[in-house]
């Protein structure tokens, strides 16, 4: 993709497609990172976009996960950045928010989706029924991810959890790791990275209905250097140290870890199988709109509302990480259809959902700024503290 330069700004007719073509201006963020705001007329009025150009091909330019330093936890997309010396950036996966379903239980904040970050799995993808946000479209669930793989490419995935605990030469599965919401008659890995709060949203919410009551039947088991060294139970809180993983059960789960003593042995192992086969150096969780520069069938044509996305194009080498503007005379937004749209108009051939409403949040450092300034109006009239988001970074 051919960018033309000229006194500190990039033209947008640069970009094949994009529009509109009276407004396309693209200010330099750093170098192989631009900037640009416009408007663009949608079936509920006119919607405001602000979008990053990221492109791949600078060996000084990288993509990163942006998150709190723990699963369970939530923060501003600036302060994300900013901690991160990150150049740009923009918030990412639906978040456990809420829980006044269930009276008494913490919401977590914890991602709906699988998460990687510098290379390393974070947490898996709670089972579709308990996620939070809008109802996913056909064909899809929490399994898929963005992200870029060590090839230096983003793309589109599907990261399915490969994880077990062994005892006594017997491998059984896990079914989940650090996540919010596990699967009915499961035992869950939970993690240093996991945080300091309670574990017991973990066993709340069935299969099939988030909002069912908590699981009366649970068990805790905490493994200290490979042997078990203390039961409970009832999932417990507080932060876990490194070198120890606290497993949590429930229902069939549960009745599995009573067998556990204390000084037992217990090896736990997971990671997260690609259905494209790739490794990746980060990725996070959200849902497909966009694929080979088609949007998918089903794909929502009614429901307006603020957004986040991110586009794909140039064979995985140029990113868009495009946000909506909250402010009142805009708030309106897009169809998820529209956004489809929008992307592909950048010159996106895939194209991923992320968080919006109040959520959606776009970063980038003014020219001589060493901080970042939120480019949009997030919709609260403040910064939403976010599970995690998409850092863009330079060397």
């Amino acid at each position: 993709m051919t960018l033309l330069v000229a006194l500190g700004t990039v033209a947008g007719a640069a970009l094949a497609g994009a529009a509109p073509a009276d407004a396309a201006t693209w200010t330099t963020v750093a170098a192989g990172v631009a900037y640009r705001q416009y408007d663009l007329p949608a079936a509920a009025g006119t919607a405001h976009a602000h979008v990053l150009s990221v492109d791949l091909t600078n060996t000084h330019v990288r993509l990163g996960l942006l998150y709190p330093g723990a699963v369970a936890s939530r923060a501003a997309v600036s302060s994300l950045a900013d901690s991160r010396n990150a150049v740009a950036g923009i918030n990412g996966d639906f978040f456990n928010i809420s829980e006044t379903q269930h009276p008494g239980v913490e919401a977590t904040g914890a991602s709906v989706g699988p998460a990687i970050a510098n290379g390393r799995v974070l947490k898996g993808a709670v089972p579709d029924a308990q996620r939070f946000g809008p109802a996913l479209p056909p064909g899809t669930d929490t399994r898929a991810v963005v992200g870029v793989g060590t090839d230096g490419r983003a793309r589109l995935d599907s990261l399915s959890l490969d994880g077990s605990y062994s005892i006594r030469g017997r491998r059984l599965p896990l079914g989940g790791v650090n996540q919010y919401a596990l699967p009915e008659n499961s035992v869950g890995a939970y993690t240093s990275d996991w945080g300091g709060v309670s574990r017991k949203r973990a066993t709340c919410g069935t299969d099939t209905e988030r909002a069912a009551a908590c699981s009366t039947r649970t068990y805790e088991v905490t493994v200290r250097k490979g042997r078990v060294v203390s039961t409970s139970a009832a999932p417990g809180s507080g932060t876990i140290a490194a070198g120890t993983t606290v497993l949590v059960g429930r229902e069939a789960g549960a009745q599995r870890l009573k067998r556990l003593v204390k000084g037992q042995a217990v090896a736990v192992r997971y990671g997260l199988t690609s259905a494209a086969g790739s490794a990746y150096g980060f990725a996070v969780g959200g849902y497909p709109i966009l694929s080979g520069a088609k949007a998918p069938a089903g794909l929502d044509t009614s429901v307006s509302a603020v957004r986040t996305a991110v586009g794909i194009g140039n064979g995985g080498k140029r990113v868009f990480l495009f946000a909506l503007d909250g402010a009142t005379a805009y708030r309106r937004g897009l169809t998820i259809a529209e956004v489809a749209a929008a992307l592909k108009s950048l010159g996106a051939t895939e194209g991923f959902s992320l968080d919006g409403g109040g959520s959606s949040t776009l970063v980038a450092r003014p020219a001589g700024s060493a901080r970042v300034t939120v480019r949009n109006h997030p919709s609260d009239g403040y910064e939403r503290p976010v599970a995690n988001g998409i850092g863009v970074f330079t060397e």
